[in-house]
């Protein structure tokens, strides 16, 4: 028997199940990903909140959710919520337990984000007569976006390979469906390679997706500073 075969590995490659499987594991991290991103921006709208109780809530979340592994979170999902009443599909426990963890690291990428607006935005902002709320909403996270992008993107690539470990609860990812043709076949190296494969070429597209979203808004960032600058170039 030859160590690896290439008749076998394309099989695998080209499989329906294999496809099937990453398109699962992709969905899985989109899914994940727009749970944390959402809680991210509420926690760290939060700690900039000036009621003091809500800062303290939000340092009591990151401190539980970054102090305890995804592995753990992920089984007890699985396991304890069912006896309070609350069952939920392996998928769906996947999704709430990854997005609830992910919450935690988005909610420092969006406060550094909400950081990096200027002072002296959210000032000319409240001389034109708006509150707090409109110039979160209005003024300080439509230029957070810009900042928070790369690390996001970065997050949705860890995420995408944290994904394997939701094998644990049943949750037929890529990786799960690799091993599980291997221990059938002992054929770990086509299998595995082919798993290899599909997680290479989804994060090499949605690499290419971030930096056309970063060259995008820098191009428009570089629009609306030559602005004012015409008035100037036509004297």
């Amino acid at each position: 028997m030859s160590l690896f075969s290439p008749t076998l590995f394309l099989h695998y490659l080209f499989s329906a199940q294999f496809a099937h499987a990453a398109l699962v594991t992709l969905g899985l991290s989109l899914a994940a990903l727009a749970v944390g991103v959402v809680i991210g921006l509420l926690l760290a709208v939060g700690r900039e909140a000036p009621y003091r109780a809500i800062p303290h809530v939000v340092t009591g979340y990151l401190w539980l959710f970054r102090g305890t592994p995804v592995l753990l979170q992920l089984v007890f999902a699985f396991n304890v919520l069912p006896a309070f009443g609350l069952v939920l599909s392996g998928f769906t426990c996947a999704v709430l337990a990854l997005g609830l963890n992910e919450g935690a690291y988005m909610a420092e990428i969006m406060r550094a984000g909400i950081l990096g607006v200027g002072r002296g935005q959210r000032l000319a902002a409240r001389a034109l007569g708006l509150n707090d709320w409109r110039i979160m909403v209005w003024v300080v996270l439509p230029r957070a976006l810009r900042i928070v992008i790369p690390p996001i993107g970065n997050q949705f690539i860890s995420m995408l390979k944290v994904t394997a470990i939701v094998s644990v609860i049943g949750v037929r990812e890529l990786l799960m469906v690799a091993e599980q043709d291997a221990s059938g076949t002992f054929r770990y190296l086509e299998t595995l390679f082919a798993a290899g494969i599909y997680y290479l070429v989804m994060t090499m597209i949605f690499m290419q997706i971030q930096m056309r979203i970063e060259r995008g808004l820098a191009r428009r960032r570089r629009r609306v500073v030559a602005i004012p600058m015409a008035p100037q170039a036509a004297r």
